[in-house]
């Protein structure tokens, strides 16, 4: 829990992520060597095996959406540009905490009308982005600048992790996808002392949120023969959902990804997560998904080409302030990562891709 804690309460949006990325390299110190990549991505890789093995990167995302400052107005309000999807819904009278250039951070709220100026039909309207503004507390532009206020500064949600009810549930922001390298770190820990058939990388990728970069780089720094990737995925269980058609339950399990509009899984990986789980017996649920895409858009169009799949977290809310875990999911994700990662050796990961 408190390895959690810190990964999601930390800031770290798209081109930001270096606390992030700092938790990472701390939790894994004395595990491999460090590599990162011109953009900020991160791996550690362990000691290859003594008789060789494939490379099999777990590679989850460090960042999380969130805003930069893209104007001070001369009364000290801040504008703001999305880094990431944001659905305007659920940011109105939201406290958000802005990055300084000096590493301080200051706490602002998202503005909000109170209805005693709203006419009906303003009411029920979906704001654009563009008439959001955050207030600092702040009266003038001069007095924001003097705080160490920027344009461009980086700006995360301010949201606590905290437990629920019952002691299996968690709320947070981030869970998209903190999630995903809490996964990377814990599969790497557990696995230290085995011998495997493989040599693991553990990794996080930046800038997901805005079109899968990092992971682009990372792809080349780590040259890996196959990729999992570590995700936080939407959950599809609350009122207005269809319960015959989800396929990310919270308590339901790791989320097996076969395709989404960005990447279609190799389907032998699939096949072999899908029967791993079984065999294991990890909770598990296979989904299609219609939208989203992961960095696997990216990875498996490296050199010439990398078997990839999607293991997934499913949780409620997520690109909000407030998204919902249920412990067990994660537990299960992490499960099959290892199970999978002994199975993973020179004969398996070559027949995922012999065609002829």
């Amino acid at each position: 829990m408190l390895l959690l804690k810190s990964l999601t309460e930390a800031h770290g949006v798209p081109g930001s992520e270096d606390a992030v990325r700092r938790i990472f390299l701390s939790e894994l110190a004395g595990h491999g060597e460090i590599l990162t990549d011109r953009l900020g991505s991160a791996a550690v890789v362990a000691p290859a095996p003594a008789a060789g093995g494939p490379r099999v990167l777990v590679a989850g995302h460090f960042d999380e959406v969130g805003f930069a400052v893209q104007n001070i107005t001369p009364k000290g309000f801040l504008k703001i540009v999305a880094l990431g999807g944001w659905w305007t819904h659920t940011l109105v009278a939201q406290r958000v905490r802005i990055l300084t250039r000096s590493g301080t951070e200051i706490l602002g709220v998202v503005g909000s009308t109170p209805p005693h100026f709203l006419g009906e039909a303003a009411k029920d309207k979906v704001l654009p982005l563009e008439s959001l503004y955050i207030d600092v507390g702040a009266t003038s532009r001069q007095e924001a600048e003097s705080w160490g206020l920027a344009l461009g500064d980086p700006i995360a949600p301010d949201s606590a992790f905290t437990p629920l009810a019952g002691g299996q549930r968690f709320l947070a922001k981030a869970f998209d996808n903190r999630l995903g390298v809490a996964a990377a770190i814990r599969a790497m820990q557990e696995l230290k002392n085995e011998i495997l058939p493989c040599q693991l990388i553990a990794a996080g990728s930046v800038q997901e949120e805005v079109g899968c970069r990092g992971a682009v780089t990372l792809a080349h720094l780590t040259r890996p023969d196959v990729a999992l990737v570590m995700e936080g995925t939407p959950a599809d269980d609350t009122p207005g959902m269809s319960p015959d058609d989800s396929q990310g339950a919270l308590g339901s399990g790791v989320q097996i990804r076969v395709l989404d509009p960005t990447a279609l899984m190799n389907r032998r990986l699939v096949d072999l997560a899908i029967e791993t789980a079984r065999a294991e017996n990890i909770p598990h649920q296979v989904a299609v998904r219609r939208s989203g895409g992961t960095d696997a858009k990216s990875f498996q169009f490296n050199e010439n080409g990398v078997p990839s799949i999607v293991l997934g977290t499913p949780a409620r809310y997520i690109h909000s302030h407030n998204s919902l875990l249920h412990l067990e999911d994660l537990l299960s994700t992490i499960r099959l990562t290892t199970a999978l990662i002994r199975r993973l050796d020179t004969t398996t990961v070559q027949t995922l891709t012999r065609f002829h």
